[in-house]
């Protein structure tokens, strides 16, 4: 009994030592961190725009090519006029006006675009790439005694990259873009009274402003 006893005593003046002695740390306050809420930049909006484009129309059985004469084709220069609206920064809505400015002596070309727009602007810069996705109109005719008839309508698509000059400017409205797109396949028509099948495709170069 009194070995228990005097266990007992022992337990209890360890554990009052422990406590006299110890350091009795203070319990810190938990750290409350708030989330920073980024505002999303609003990037919708109406932007215009004017371009050259270098055009190939030909025979639909033709390769292109635009560096070398070839027979069945003819190389045009054309101006192309613009307009569209952003929704944000993944899809716009865009419209285009083309008309001939510089030809062969054999024909010129006029033609409307409407298509959507998807793109992505890459976040660590203002590069831009994009696709057209739509549906116009193209009109060839010939011009000093040629005779040609074509004025069809389908399904034009292209791609597209794109650059604004907002990092060395006061703003970022103002960007230039290059790309091309496909406006007629195998588009049935009339060619020197002979049946013709005409695709014409575009390499357009211009700059955009958006407001």
């Amino acid at each position: 009994m009194r070995r228990v006893v005097l266990s007992l005593w022992t337990i209890v003046a360890m554990s009052s030592l422990g406590f006299a002695g110890g350091d009795i740390e203070t319990p810190e306050e938990p750290q409350v961190i708030i989330p920073v809420v980024v505002d999303e930049v609003d990037e919708s909006g109406f932007y215009l725009g004017g371009a050259l484009a270098a055009v190939s129309t030909r025979d639909a059985t033709v390769k292109e090519d635009f560096f070398d004469i070839k027979d069945a084709q003819d190389r045009l220069g054309n101006l192309t006029l613009l307009a569209g609206y952003d929704f944000n920064r993944y899809i716009a809505v865009e419209g285009r006006y083309t008309t001939s400015i510089a030809d062969e002596d054999v024909l010129e070309m006029s033609g409307w675009s409407l298509f959507v727009k998807p793109q992505y602007t890459f976040d660590s810069s203002n590069f831009k790439i994009y696709a057209l996705l739509g549906f116009g109109g193209v009109t060839l005719d010939g011009i000093d005694g040629y005779f040609v008839d074509v004025d069809d309508t389908g399904f034009q698509w292209g791609i597209g990259a794109g650059y604004s000059f907002g990092e060395y400017m006061e703003d970022n409205n103002l960007a230039v873009f290059v790309d091309y797109t496909s406006l007629a396949t195998e588009m049935e028509g009339v060619f020197t009274n002979g049946a013709l099948e005409t695709d014409v495709d575009a390499f357009t170069v211009g700059l955009t402003y958006k407001f």
